[in-house]
């Protein structure tokens, strides 16, 4: 079973968003969404370092409702920036965040997590893994975005992963 479906919630993952972005439950498009769903996670499997084992999935669940909030309220604040550009409160610019989390996983998650919130615009993550570097669009404090990164994600995440 394992050889089939490596990544058995990659798979479902798959399968759901395919529909979903098709609106569709035709045959066809469920039969195309079973394939993507069984094919994708096969031909991508020399691309995850480790197996992936969840410790904790109630964390899963709550760390997605922070981020969809966190992104709600992102959202809102990137549409004040772009509305009324002369009502910018900060200026633009970089933040280090030193990381505690080691999970090659977990890091992925945290990259995709800060770079699809708006207001973050791109992320790096040092050669040690040390350290992630943001650019957020507006930077009052730098200490509470890097605290604010830390404990809404990365905590989240340890618990998830390590």
């Amino acid at each position: 079973m394992k050889r089939l479906l490596p990544a058995p919630l990659l798979s479902l993952a798959l399968f759901v968003l395919w529909l979903l972005l098709n609106h569709s439950l035709g045959l066809a498009h469920v039969l195309l969404a079973l394939l993507l769903a069984l094919v994708i996670p096969l031909l991508t499997r020399g691309l995850r370092p480790l197996p992936v084992r969840i410790r904790r999935p109630g964390a899963v669940l709550r760390l997605m409702l922070t981020v969809a909030a966190d992104t709600l309220k992102s959202n809102t604040a990137v549409v004040r920036f772009l509305l009324m550009p002369g009502k910018r409160r900060h200026a633009a610019g970089f933040v280090h965040v030193p990381l505690d989390l080691r999970d090659p996983n977990a890091l992925a998650v945290l990259a995709m997590i800060v770079c699809s919130t708006p207001g973050t615009a791109w992320a790096e993550l040092s050669l040690d893994r040390d350290m992630l570097l943001l650019h957020v669009l507006e930077v009052d404090d730098a200490a509470a975005i890097a605290a604010h990164i830390k404990s809404r994600y990365e905590r989240p995440l340890m618990e998830i992963f390590e």
